[in-house]
């Protein structure tokens, strides 16, 4: 059984030791075919790193690694390209001058590897363009021009926006020096994170092709269902810990990410579950903070419900720039959200985003909790065993317990805002993994958030209200009348099925529930 590649991002040392690999040479040699400029924005921990490094190989002409490979028999070995790689992912960028001297070593470090010297080094664009000329003067075989995380020095300072459009501004003039350089240039490949405006970024690079969300190279990063059934084959029979590995289970804790084509796993998951025997944990979600996301679902007050069934234009995941970055773009570029399906509205393509599968769901909302209430509260075993029993006694213990937790500088202006209760609710049910919709469509009206148990058996039904007085004036309808007057229910009414109606009133001015109301109907009908 061959060796996991966890966190490796070399070719050479994959092929050679060998470590299992899942074949990409295939979307490789397309690209080499079939044009010269390309960008490419995938999550972080995708396997970017990896495939670059195998253009790298391949341009080099390692037959030796590719032995067994898609393309062997199809790439011309005889010839040997000269690679420029660049790689940002190894310095943490903290100033534009900063940056200018980290350019300045990996422009070196390229001198070094490819045996020549730059003509002019006057600025780093001049540096990059001569650097590119030299190389192929000497070898007479035009340049590859590799970069990776070529977005990390702007996103390490994406907070301070005069940091990070000084730091732009600079990587414009680096990255100026590919269009400057075109008759030098074989083949051209950025990848990174994020999508910054071509027109801010690439400044005249007008033919820089963005394979992002083109179908054709959507398995291009990831693992799709083929591969880990067949390149884990060994892998998937021996780990888990009652025998072999429940692929169903498997799919919905890591499948999911789809880029307008085929869904992929996150290599890292795979590679972890492995590595740890089997077990469901969320590998690639506790290998980053999203605190700056957070950050702007609470200043933006974003109804946390939405990022279930949240449609965007083409022009809306396009749109990221310093100062300019909707928060679902940057959910989508960090893999925190994915394409679910993807349509046309008036000559206007629109994407259905959504979670790409449980564990990002579940453990992006069990952070949310843990932001809101700046980590006062975690919901206990004893939550589970409440609405195992229907303890409604228990829940708005539990239910109380949560808000009183929130600080009071976390509330903000938020407290009259009936969304931001419905979120706090709803990211602390779906840290369960518990089945949620929030404004539940029926034929009357809108349920604010329904709760399906497993099999959809017992069905709990919620509606929320914030007064200003407590108690609240006489004249005011109570949701628990609302949910019964609209008949929310009826939908899920049927032989064999639980359904609790539950209202809830929040106070303005105490910031926490005041009134907690449920009932039990009859569903025999």
């Amino acid at each position: 059984m061959k060796k996991l590649p966890l966190g490796i991002q070399s070719f050479e040392k994959i092929r050679t030791d060998p470590y299992l690999y899942i074949d990409k040479t295939k979307q490789a040699f397309a690209m080499a075919e079939q044009g010269t400029y390309y960008f490419l924005s995938r999550p972080r921990r995708f396997g970017k790193s990896l495939f670059l490094d195998t253009l790298k190989c391949l341009f080099e002409a390692r037959k030796d690694l590719f032995k067994g490979l898609f393309v062997y028999d199809k790439w011309d070995w005889d010839k040997k390209y000269p690679v420029i790689k660049i790689s940002f992912g190894g310095d943490v960028c903290q100033s534009s001058a900063h940056l200018e001297k980290t350019i300045a070593g990996l422009l070196q470090k390229n001198e070094r590897d490819n045996g020549v010297t730059a003509a002019n080094r006057e600025t780093i664009g001049n540096y990059f363009k001569f650097l590119i000329e030299a190389c192929h003067e000497k070898y007479q075989m035009p340049v590859v021009v590799l970069v990776d995380e070529y977005d990390k020095p702007i996103l390490d300072n994406i907070t301070d926006d005069d940091t990070a459009l000084a730091v732009r501004n600079t990587l414009r003039g680096f990255y100026s020096a590919i269009k400057d350089a075109d008759e030098h240039i074989k083949f051209a490949f950025l990848t990174g994170v994020s999508k910054f405006s071509k027109m801010n970024l690439f400044s005249g690079l007008n033919n820089l092709t963005d394979i992002t969300l083109d179908d054709r190279y959507a398995t291009i990063c990831g693992y799709t269902q083929a591969d880990v059934e067949t390149g884990f084959k060994e892998h998937l029979a021996r780990t888990g810990p009652d025998g072999p590995v429940d692929l169903t289970e498997l799919a919905k804790w890591y499948n999911g990410y789809s880029f307008s084509g085929e869904p992929v796993y996150n290599p890292y998951d795979i590679l972890l579950f492995f590595q740890e025997g089997g077990k469901f944990k969320n590998y690639w979600f506790e290998t980053g903070t999203p605190t700056f996301l957070m950050d702007m679902i609470r200043a933006k007050q974003y109804f946390l419900p939405d990022l279930e069934n949240l449609e965007v234009s083409e022009q809306v995941l396009n749109t990221f720039d310093v100062g300019n970055i909707p928060i679902e773009s940057l959910m989508f570029q960090t893999g925190y959200l994915t394409i679910k399906k993807t349509g046309t509205i008036f000559n206007q393509v629109i994407h259905t985003l959504s979670y790409p599968n449980f564990e990002v769901k579940n453990a992006f909302n069990k952070y949310l909790v843990g932001y809101f209430t700046e980590h006062r509260f975690q919901p206990d075993a004893r939550l589970y065993k409440t609405l195992l029993e229907d303890d409604f006694t228990g829940l708005q213990s539990q239910i109380e317990r949560l808000f009183a937790a929130i600080p009071y500088t976390a509330h903000g202006n938020l407290t009259h805002y009936e969304g931001f209760y419905v979120s706090v609710i709803y990211a602390f049910l779906a840290s369960l993994g518990l089945d949620l919709t929030a404004e539940d469509i029926t034929s009357r009206g809108r349920a604010d958030l329904t709760l399906k148990f497993p099999g959809h058996e017992k069905i709990y039904i919620f509606e929320f209200k914030v007064i200003e007085k407590d108690p609240p004036p006489s004249s005011g309808k109570n949701p628990l009348a609302q949910i019964r007057e609209k008949r929310y229910f009826e939908k899920y009414m049927g032989p064999g099925k639980r359904i609790f109606l539950i209202g809830i009133e929040f106070s303005k001015e105490k910031r926490n529930i005041v009134s907690f109301e449920w009932e039990q109907i009859v569903t025999d009908v």
